[in-house]
């Protein structure tokens, strides 16, 4: 509000000097031009060194190959840089030549604005910054502004004007091969790790809510995609009405923010947690398959769960590995992200179907555990107690 009445102050305020508005208006248009030095550069000279890049203003017809010199010669802080200029000088941060001086030779001046009073002899070159001709200035040159705006107001360019924007430097030189691979590589590793440490956690502090959504995406496979697909769709419409159903009352409005948080939360804990499950279960399935071919593996869910992420990294080590072929770089990434997206809906479907690993209807324990035996498998005893002969009926 200040800086508006500073800007624009109305008549009504101009004519009244012993108004407090006015004078609080008056005093906060004095401080503007302080609070813009604020975060520029402070006005200084450039100082000239032997080791330091030489740059020529005598011409500027080739505004890149300036602008390029001029970059390459900035230091942090930008009071560190040095710079030869031919024929002329150098400053940083704004400048502001009055009426009465006479600058003879080039000007080059580096992220600052140029206030031109007086009179240059010479070609004004500037960076980051815009070039002003007050009424009474006078250029004897050519003025060139890069990353900022030439304008003339009541002055005069006896030269050409030109206003460019910042050129855009050069790209850098593509990474290696071997770079690429290492950087895919160290991410794909950290999401793996990140997911094992979840992983670990789950099994050690909620193994039976796991196991239940890993034995409903193993029992319930298609439903529980058909679920988290449209778990999936909607997702955001019962967030937006669960955030206007509250907003209409008094007391749940105030419930919003904690209601907005909970539900992102949950969100991610069943999409993590069902990818969990996913992962427990196909571990799960690999290491009874080599059990039954006979391998001496130790059954245990930490075992599952590091298998089945193993197998669900095995596609993203592909990418890693030949992602940087044109054609089939391109399509392993779409194929591993589609596989990943499915696996995802479906343990989001079961963590859903299973209300989070409480709910056993899904996951194949329907009958009582003394049904789930295989004590009529065992062979009769040959040896032991014999069966006791039923007696006869009695005839009466």
């Amino acid at each position: 509000m200040f800086l508006l009445v500073a800007v624009l102050p109305s008549p009504l305020l101009a004519s009244s000097p012993d108004n407090p508005v006015a004078t609080v208006a008056h005093r906060m248009r004095d401080l503007l031009p302080l609070l813009e030095g604020l975060s520029a550069p402070a006005p200084q000279a450039v100082q000239a060194d032997a080791q330091a890049p030489t740059v020529n203003p005598a011409r500027l017809d080739d505004p890149a190959r300036l602008e390029r010199d001029l970059r390459a010669a900035l230091r942090s802080p930008i009071s560190r840089t040095r710079l030869n200029v031919v024929g002329g000088r150098a400053r940083i941060g704004h400048t502001s030549i009055g009426s009465d001086e006479i600058v003879a030779g080039h000007l080059v001046v580096l992220n600052g604005d140029t206030e031109v009073h007086g009179r240059i002899e010479g070609n004004i070159l500037s960076l980051d910054g815009n070039v002003t001709v007050h009424r009474g200035g006078i250029v004897i040159g050519d003025v060139l502004a890069i990353g900022g705006r030439v304008r003339m107001i009541g002055g005069d360019v006896t030269g050409t004007m030109q206003s460019l924007e910042a050129v855009v430097s050069p790209a850098e030189p593509a990474p290696s091969l071997w770079r690429v691979v290492a950087q895919r590589g160290a991410g794909l590793a950290g999401i793996f790790v990140t997911l094992l440490v979840l992983g670990f956690g789950m099994v050690t502090f909620g193994r039976p809510n796991l196991e239940i959504v890993s034995d409903t995406v193993s029992h319930s496979f298609g439903r529980s995609f058909t679920a988290g697909l449209l778990g999936q769709i909607l997702l955001v419409p019962t967030f937006g009405m669960l955030v206007v159903g509250l907003v209409l009352t008094v007391a749940g409005a105030l419930l919003v923010p904690f209601a907005v948080v909970i539900y992102l939360l949950l969100a991610v804990v069943a999409i993590l947690g069902g990818l969990l499950a996913v992962a427990h279960a196909m571990g799960e399935t690999i290491t009874r398959r080599r059990m039954a071919r006979g391998l001496v593996v130790s059954p245990n869910a930490y075992r599952y769960v590091l298998t089945g992420l193993t197998a669900l990294a095995v596609s993203w080590i592909a990418w890693v590995a030949v992602g940087w072929v044109p054609v089939a770089g391109g399509i392993i990434f779409v194929s591993a992200a589609l596989a990943t997206w499915f696996l995802g809906t479906v343990g989001f479907g079961a963590a859903i179907l299973s209300r989070g690993g409480v709910r056993e209807h899904f996951a194949g324990r329907i009958l009582p555990p003394e049904m789930m035996t295989d004590e009529f498998l065992w062979a009769t005893p040959q040896f032991g107690v014999p069966a006791v002969t039923r007696p006869a009926k009695d005839p009466q």
